[in-house]
């Protein structure tokens, strides 16, 4: 017995030293992380610049972006200005910020209801704020007013919608939310929330071209207007995220222990669920139904990050919006003809083996 007392004693610091190790690993690895997917991005928001149909040398492409910014640079014609800045650029942005929404929100729905097939696409949620907008779209509710528009009112509307049905399907008699039920019940909702799209479509031809917009995904078309309708939405959705991080960490242990722990779990879960919504359908206001970017993105990023929520949200974002760049960018230059493909087939033909992939790995596993 003495023995074991002293061996218990010795192994304690052992094990403190072993954790104090793995903390300052993580904590460099994340840092790594973070500078380079920063460069990366702003490397890559230059580079998406300069790609497109119109020659248009990098020189230029900084005296416009530098001249927009207030800096003294050579002059530049109307025309390249307009493409360079007007188009190209806020294209850029938008995709960049509707790449981290879309990840940031996966990583919420996947942390909260304990899925890793969760996210806004899988779960019927940007069905439903494609449905929203859709609506609205044939009763001729478009515009802005006072800078704002409705549409990503009606989107938020759509999205928290289904995020309830597709929650009451998935819920057991005694409360409980079934997580395998999840993805079916999504799936259901989204069928459903399509069949009426579809409706919408054949009994308003004239908005038809609108609607296929937000089934489809794309950019097209898009400019810094709808950055401007994007960031309150953006901006709110991501303080509510990241405020609860740390009971994202805690709730992953389960709903009984997380109240053993202090988490008041249904306040937690509903302004979280309200934050995702908000990043769904801010995101498929502006650009459609773009799928597979929250699904793929976080299990991407746990490899660097680990299951910190603080950590994961941070670089799933910046790798959201890395990669919705880069497809904007493929969907813009894939074709010889100079007709765009719609971004959301680019993230689905990316998504949908890593979808099969995932749903085949955790089979062989027996987690289902």
């Amino acid at each position: 017995m003495p023995n074991s007392s002293i061996s218990a004693k010795a192994a304690a610091p052992l094990d403190l030293a072993v954790a104090r190790d793995r903390r300052r690993t993580g904590v460099r690895r994340f840092i790594m992380a973070l500078l380079a997917l920063g460069l990366g991005l702003l490397v890559s928001v230059v580079l998406a610049t300069g790609i497109g149909r119109m020659e248009v040398s990098w020189p230029t492409v900084f005296s416009v972006i530098f001249g927009k910014l207030g800096f003294t640079v050579a002059p530049v014609d109307r025309t390249t200005e307009v493409v360079v800045w007007g188009i190209r650029l806020s294209r850029v942005v938008l995709s960049g910020l509707v790449g981290a929404a879309l990840a940031t929100a996966g990583v919420v729905f996947q942390g909260l209801l304990l899925n890793p097939l969760a996210d806004p696409f899988t779960l019927g949620v940007s069905t439903g704020a494609a449905l929203g907008v859709a609506l609205l779209v044939m009763l001729g509710v478009g515009g802005s007013f006072l800078g704002l528009s409705p549409l990503p009112l009606g989107a938020l509307l759509g999205a928290l919608g289904a995020m309830v049905v597709v929650l009451v399907l998935s819920r057991e008699s005694g409360g409980r939310i079934r997580k395998e039920s999840l993805i079916l019940a999504g799936i259901v909702v989204s069928t459903f929330l399509s069949a009426l799209i579809s409706l919408i479509k054949s009994l308003d031809e004239e908005s038809l071209s609108a609607i296929v917009f937000w089934i489809m995904g794309s950019f097209s078309g898009r400019g810094w207007i709808h950055v401007g309708f994007l960031l309150p939405y953006m901006v709110l959705g991501l303080v509510l995220s990241f405020w609860y991080h740390r009971e994202l960490d805690i709730m992953a242990l389960g709903e009984e222990q997380s109240h053993h722990l202090g988490v008041a779990v249904s306040k937690v879960r509903l302004n979280l669920l309200l934050g995702a919504s908000l990043l769904t359908a801010g995101a498929v206001s502006v650009s459609g139904v773009i799928g597979f970017v929250g699904l793929v993105v976080p299990h991407l990023v746990r490899v660097l990050a680990g299951p910190s929520h603080g950590r994961l949200l941070v670089l799933s974002a910046l790798t959201g919006a890395l990669i919705l760049i880069w497809a904007d960018v493929a969907a813009r230059v894939l074709l010889a003809s100079g007709q765009e493909l719609p971004v959301g087939v680019v993230t689905a033909l990316l998504g949908g083996p890593f979808f099969f992939y995932l749903l085949k790995s955790r089979r062989t596993r027996g987690m289902w």
